[in-house]
This record gives structure tokens, C-alpha cells and sequence, in this order.
């Protein structure tokens, strides 16, 4: 449960939001976060509408939302239906990040099948480290592998 006090320092604002502090003062400079208020000492203080706001976040991020994504979807109001629209775009283009993102991995996954499938454990070599050499002096290891194509 969040602190009522608007005064938390940023190791607090971290505990109870679930981002830790250097996670927050990146956020911060990227401008998910305002700027926050200081103490005399210098400390940042946040109040529980930063905390909230760095869950929110935090949520976001767990999805694999980009920082560009986020930003959008901070900045839509709760109460204007064409923001809904936005955010329904929004989500759009991330489930369309998601859903390549999928289709690389099922690639990955049946490359890793057939090179799985290339050693059975008998004789004296292994197929597998024999195949990976091969690619690697052909310069083939990109076509086992994919580019991750990450849109953060």
C-alpha cells in the first residue's frame, strides 16, 4: 500500500513502485516522469501520483512496450473517447511488434529443431558444434538466427 505522504524519498518511491531508483531517475530524464521536487538535502521526493505513475509504467515495460509507446499512452486522458482511439492505435502497433516478434521466434525455434537434430549422441563427433563450424567459416549464422528486431 502507497505512503500517504507526498515526500518520498526515491528508494521509497522504488519499494513501493517496483521500479528500482535507477530505472526512475532514467525515466525522469527520458520525461515519462516529471522532474521531481527536491528536499533541502538535495533528495528527490515523490508523492503517490508518481508512484502510481511508475507502476504504471512498470506495467507497460512488463508487456514489452517501448518507451515511445508508454510516452503515448501516459500522455492520453482517462475521459476523452478520441484518446481511446489513440490508445486503441497504440496497443495496435504493439500487438503488430508482438505478433513479428512471434514469428522470428517460431523461426528460431524450428532452425534450433533442425540443428537439435543433427547430432543423436553416437559416433565421435557431434553434429551440432560440426554444423555450427560449418556455418560460422560460411558465414551462415545469421540465417540460423534471426534479428531480433526489438522496438524499445
Amino acid at each position: 500500500m502507497a505512503s500517504p505522504s507526498p515526500h518520498l524519498r526515491i528508494g521509497d518511491a522504488a519499494r513501493l513502485s517496483g521500479v528500482n531508483a535507477a530505472n526512475i531517475r532514467y525515466y525522469e530524464k527520458e520525461g515519462l516522469l516529471p522532474q521531481q521536487a527536491r528536499s533541502e538535502s538535495s533528495y528527490r521526493l515523490y508523492g503517490e501520483e508518481e508512484v502510481h505513475r511508475l507502476r504504471f509504467i512498470r506495467l507497460c515495460r512488463a508487456m514489452d512496450m517501448s518507451l515511445d509507446e508508454v510516452r503515448t499512452l501516459l500522455g492520453l486522458d482517462l475521459n476523452d473517447k478520441s484518446d481511446c482511439t489513440q490508445a486503441r492505435r497504440t496497443l495496435d502497433g504493439h500487438l503488430g511488434h508482438v505478433r513479428e516478434r512471434l514469428a522470428e521466434l517460431r523461426t528460431l525455434e524450428a532452425n534450433l529443431v533442425a540443428l537439435r537434430g543433427r547430432c543423436d549422441g553416437q559416433g565421435g563427433h557431434c553434429g551440432i558444434i560440426e554444423t555450427l563450424h560449418r556455418r560460422a567459416d560460411d558465414q551462415a549464422l545469421p540465417a540460423l538466427v534471426p534479428a531480433a528486431r526489438r522496438h524499445v
